[in-house]
């Protein structure tokens, strides 16, 4: 009558022989394969920064400040306050701001903020109204083909002169 019950809620004592399940290991994501598209993430030049040299970039690259020197990325944007005092080398460009120098893109658009003095080759150039352009407008179907990748060194299509005299 009086006899005591098992409890129902206490678990079952752990065996201390026994070996323990082994512990999977964590779970980590697998790398990701390269990709031919560029990143998304644009590298940006904010208007207190003044750069004096080459920018070399693999991506995009957003200028909102000075840059005095050449610029050679996938695509450009050059904000409505930036200057860029230097040739731009990219498959787009899209300006806001001031360029000094000669463009080369794919792709061109001057957009009516826009002050550009220098050359621009291009396959594809808008031209909003309003936009200061003084130089020259030469499409090509390969406006980068005269240009080296953005590993190699940095030139801006200038073929390099040398002076020699030559026979009357």
């Amino acid at each position: 009558m009086f006899t005591k019950k098992p409890d129902r809620d206490t678990p079952p004592p752990i065996d201390l022989t026994k070996s323990a399940p082994p512990i999977p290991p964590p779970i980590t994501s697998a790398p990701r394969p390269a990709s031919s598209r560029p990143s998304t993430t644009s590298s940006v030049i904010g208007p207190d920064l003044t750069v004096m040299g080459n920018i070399v970039s693999k991506g995009g690259v957003q200028i909102d400040g000075e840059i005095q020197g050449d610029l050679h990325a996938m695509n450009v944007v050059v904000g409505e306050n930036a200057r860029i005092t230097g040739g731009i080398i990219a498959d787009e460009v899209i300006v806001r701001g001031t360029v000094m120098g000669s463009i080369r893109g794919r792709s061109v658009s001057l957009q009516s903020s826009s002050k550009v003095e220098g050359d621009v080759y291009h396959q594809s150039l808008a031209i909003e109204q309003g936009a200061y352009f003084e130089g020259k407008s030469r499409r090509s179907e390969d406006p980068l083909a005269s240009t080296t990748r953005p590993d190699g060194p940095l030139t801006n299509g200038a073929a390099s002169t040398s002076s020699s005299t030559l026979p009357s």
